[in-house]
């Protein structure tokens, strides 16, 4: 048998330092609907891709995003997320500035990046195909 990783679905874990604090962040803040308990963790699927909030001790010491929804309108998601309270990071960096909340790339795809209740560094991206 052959395994193609390419055919198989993904899931993914998002370090946490307060499991409770997090699902209140992903479901209150975010809309996410409940996550359930599993595996040591609390999963939570998108559009048949899954993530876990897994408790460990290392949340929010990467730099980079963790995980990055594809929305259709960036705008909007940022708007609607910012009344929700969600800070949007500003970045002023050879190759990309922030705007509002939002950079904007060469071939016009636009993201923004935010942080969670953990500190780990999430993203909304409106990529143009």
């Amino acid at each position: 048998m052959t395994v193609n990783l390419a055919n198989c679905a993904l899931r993914f874990s998002i370090p946490v330092n307060d499991s409770s604090r997090a699902q209140r962040f992903y479901e209150d803040v975010l809309g996410l609907p409940a996550g359930r308990h599993a595996g040591g963790g609390i999963m939570y699927e998108c559009n048949g891709g899954y993530f876990a909030l897994v408790q460990t001790g290392t949340a929010g010491s990467l730099q980079h995003s963790l995980m990055t929804w594809l929305v259709e309108d960036i705008r909007a998601a940022v708007d609607e997320l910012r009344g929700k309270g969600v800070i949007f990071e500003t970045y002023d960096m050879p190759g990309f500035k922030t705007e509002d909340g939002i950079a904007t790339f060469s071939n016009s795809d636009r993201v923004a990046w935010f942080k969670d209740s953990e500190g780990n560094l999430l993203a909304l991206a409106q990529i143009i195909l």
